[in-house]
């Protein structure tokens, strides 16, 4: 393999999947190190555009690979390597590992450097996974556009001039621009899913608690999320095995191995109310298609309701509001160091402090109403499609969009058609489905009843292996 030829990137193996890297790992055509080497000088020609890394552990990651290295030759402990062992990864930096600085974006932490492993990087530590680094995101996840005054935006892989989206927006943009195989996010708002679908890749949001967001640095405790970003489904798939933690007895956990054993004919929502109220019409079309796709494949798609949705705009800003505020202010952030925060979480903060109790306690009483709204659903249809995000990645700086002849801020859109799933602790999914006019990459959301990753990643998968969209890759940068 070292002596094949070149993909146009550059690199011999920045896009090709877990699954064939491991491959070429078990065959010792290639080693640990080949990849550490390949992915380190990709992060160093690409990085200082993209600014998708803050930290990158290249020692670290060398050491890694040679231990890695040794234990192929081993045969650790008799068994086979996972598909993870030797794999180059990144973490999002609010992700606590142990020696390496973890910022959260912030100025704030800017010097802390943690004792200890958060739940997520020991996993992948076991795993064998190799970590590279900590990727760019918005100050203390407060945000969805990745614009970072503290160590600049992320830019998008297919378009330097527009956002990665946020939060994970430096693990969405090193996934989509082949400087990593995959990485760990977290989504309190859509922050997985709205920059998977903005640069092109696949990312899911788990069902709540079943990655452990322990040793992270959080945002609104619940509503935070931790889940896997990858360049296809198997890849996220593969990713999501190794991080999760106990499943109900009764549900299935997912296995990448059987994405494509377990078909059968899927009965897919089509939601009549909030989703497609305000959507671009090329976004439109794009998932109309995805829809035709999956009725090609052999789905039933019905209109299902979900009659409470416009209720829950305002509760789940309230429990974000509320819980951001509390804990920023219960570490002594906020407000003795307001002016260390860039301007946009300061002032959310400040409107977090004015967050009253009743209105606290009522946004979890609709919280359980739009829980049920879902559950009545999923009696029905299997998952529901939506759009991952109404509209395309904006440019920097831009605050507002016109959809249909409305105006909105970039922030409402953005999160709107994401927060339900937040809210309500059902696992959703963004999958590439096409592209605008301009090159834009568009995302497709699919939510699922809570524990039924393996369902969701095997409707997914359908839908990936008719399609080719997860094969593009960003020009060459």
């Amino acid at each position: 393999m070292r002596s094949g030829t070149r993909t146009q990137s550059g690199s011999e193996f920045a896009f090709l999947s877990i699954t064939q890297v491991a491959q070429l790992l078990r065959r010792r055509e290639i080693s640990p190190l080949d990849l550490v080497e390949d992915a380190l000088a990709r992060i160093e020609r690409l990085n200082p555009a993209l600014k998708a890394f803050l930290t990158v552990t290249a020692d670290r990651a060398r050491r890694e690979a040679l231990r890695v290295e040794r234990e192929f030759k081993r045969g650790r402990r008799g068994d086979p390597p996972g598909h993870l062992c030797g794999i180059p990864i990144a973490l999002k930096d609010n992700f606590w590992t142990r020696g390496v600085r973890t910022t959260a974006g912030s100025k704030i932490l800017s010097g802390f450097i943690p004792n200890k492993d958060s739940a997520v990087a020991a996993r992948l530590a076991r795993a064998g996974a190799i970590l590279l680094g900590k990727t760019n995101m918005h100050e203390f996840a407060y945000g969805i556009t990745n614009e970072n005054p503290h160590y600049g935006g992320v830019s998008n892989p297919w378009a330097h001039d527009r956002i990665s989206g946020g939060s994970s927006g430096g693990s969405a943009a090193g996934v989509a621009a082949g400087m990593c195989f995959a990485s760990v996010g977290t989504d309190t708002g859509g922050s997985i899913r709205i920059p998977s679908a903005l640069c092109g890749i696949v990312g899911l949001k788990p069902t709540y608690g079943l990655v452990s967001v322990e040793g992270v640095v959080p945002l609104a405790v619940s509503l935070d999320h931790a889940g896997p970003l990858g360049r296809n489904v198997s890849d996220a798939c593969i990713v999501l095995e190794a991080i999760v933690g106990n499943y109900p007895r009764e549900a299935t956990r997912p296995n990448f191995r059987a994405l494509s054993r377990n078909r059968r004919r899927f009965r897919l929502g089509w939601p009549k109310q909030y989703f497609f109220e305000r959507v671009d019409p090329e976004i439109q079309q794009l998932i109309d298609a995805a829809a035709k796709c999956f009725r090609s494949l052999g789905a039933r798609i019905e209109e299902v309701s979900l009659p409470h949705l416009d209720d829950s705009v305002d509760p789940s800003t309230n429990i974000a509001l509320a819980e951001a505020a509390h804990y920023h202010e219960s570490q002594g952030y906020f407000p003795v160091r307001a002016e260390e925060y860039g301007e946009d979480v300061r002032n959310r903060l400040a409107m977090g402090r004015e967050v009253r109790a009743p209105d606290y306690l009522h946004a979890l009483g609709v919280q359980r109403i739009i829980g049920q709204d879902f559950q009545n659903a999923f009696e029905r249809v299997d998952a529901i499609l939506a759009p991952a995000l109404p509209v395309a990645a904006t440019r920097f700086g831009q605050k507002e969009v016109m959809i249909r002849g409305e105006k909105e801020t970039v922030r409402s859109a953005f999160v709107r058609m994401n927060r339900p799933s937040n809210l309500t602790g059902h696992p959703a999914i963004s999958i590439p489905c096409g592209f605008t006019r301009e090159g834009l990459p568009v995302g497709l959301q699919i939510i699922g009843p809570r524990w039924c990753e393996a369902r969701l990643l095997v409707i997914a998968h359908a839908y990936e292996e008719a399609t080719e969209w997860h094969r593009q890759h960003p020009p060459v940068i």
